[in-house]
């Protein structure tokens, strides 16, 4: 929703109809072990509306190269950057096994933040869509297994080692860290191109970090300027009313949070940040195509917020 004078418009995406698990099925195995994964949905869902077949779509911080995949299946150049070695290896065998003939795919294991570098300069100002998630702090929620006798075993919740990831850093390098990646992609855009981001807040330490804020300050200073605010659904859309597909960390600490009395939350949404370079022409976005199963058209609807009550597991819904 906006208010006079709010330079956002946007929708609300139904992109959680399908759990993270059966948008991925097709997905290679080694992919899942990533701890902050782009969902498919929203990732199609962001190329088909803003792009056309045979554009080009960066990722500039692909992890293991969700964007990449989607935009090759939607018929769509892609190019990726990641800074961990592991991901980047497992990106590359990814779009191997996906690219289809006529298409181009690459990636590159580097740091984003000399992006300039690492893409070739025979596509400056030719990408037509940045799509990427900026990672969100240290730590992660991760993969968890059941194992009997000793309880659940978590795996994979960092993004590596590497303390000069922008993970680590604090937040006032965080947000310069950024501010370097999107000047290179105002580069990298053609006229009237976009630079969408998928983001959330954040609690570290038990103090809330609004990463959207943060990203906005740097796309601002990079030479962007807002363009639309979009929520992307985490969770199921159906009649009305949402069903939330919460994390098994999210609902355990949710759970015990308002077993303590303090109101806890499910996450239920991800906003889209879309941004458009300060000079170049317009662009005219057109409604996603319907074409892919797992594609769910936007809604005009009210940001929606899911709590969990205190007492079980049980969900109301509130429109703001």
């Amino acid at each position: 929703m906006t208010t006079p004078g709010d330079p956002w418009s946007g929708s609300v995406w139904t992109t959680g109809q399908d759990s993270p698990r059966t948008q991925r099925r097709d997905y290679p195995t080694a992919t899942k072990a990533h701890p902050a994964k782009m969902l498919p949905a929203i990732a199609h869902h962001a190329i088909t509306a803003y792009t056309q077949p045979g554009d080009i779509v960066l990722d500039p911080m692909c992890g293991i190269g969700t964007t990449l995949i989607e935009a090759l299946r939607a018929g769509r150049h892609a190019i990726g950057v990641e800074y961990e070695p592991r991901w980047a290896t497992i990106a590359t065998e990814a779009i191997a096994e996906t690219r289809p003939p006529g298409l181009t795919a690459s990636i590159t294991q580097g740091d984003a933040r000399k992006l300039d570098k690492l893409v070739s300069t025979a596509l400056h100002g030719r990408v037509a869509l940045v799509l990427t998630s900026p990672p969100y702090g240290p730590s992660l929620h991760g993969n968890v297994k059941p194992t009997p006798g000793t309880g659940i075993h978590k795996s994979d919740d960092t993004y590596g080692t590497d303390r000069t990831n922008l993970a680590y850093l604090p937040l006032h390098a965080y947000t310069a860290g950024l501010t370097e990646v999107f000047t290179h992609c105002h580069t990298l855009l053609r006229p009237g191109g976009i630079l969408a981001i998928t983001a959330r807040p954040i609690r570290r330490n038990g103090t809330l970090i609004d990463i959207p804020g943060l990203i906005t300050t740097a796309a601002i200073a990079a030479g962007f300027h807002a363009h639309e605010r979009n929520t992307a659904l985490l969770a199921a859309w159906q009649d009305g009313h949402l069903t939330a597909r919460p994390s098994f960390f999210a609902l355990d600490n949710a759970r015990k949070a308002n077993a303590k009395g303090v109101p806890a939350t499910l996450i239920t949404h991800e906003d889209v940040l879309v941004y458009m370079a300060a000079k170049g022409s317009p662009l005219h976005l057109r409604p996603p195509s319907n074409a892919c199963p797992r594609h769910a058209p936007a809604l005009e609807a009210p940001l929606l917020h899911m709590a969990v009550s205190r007492s079980d597991t049980n969900v109301e819904v509130r429109s703001t």
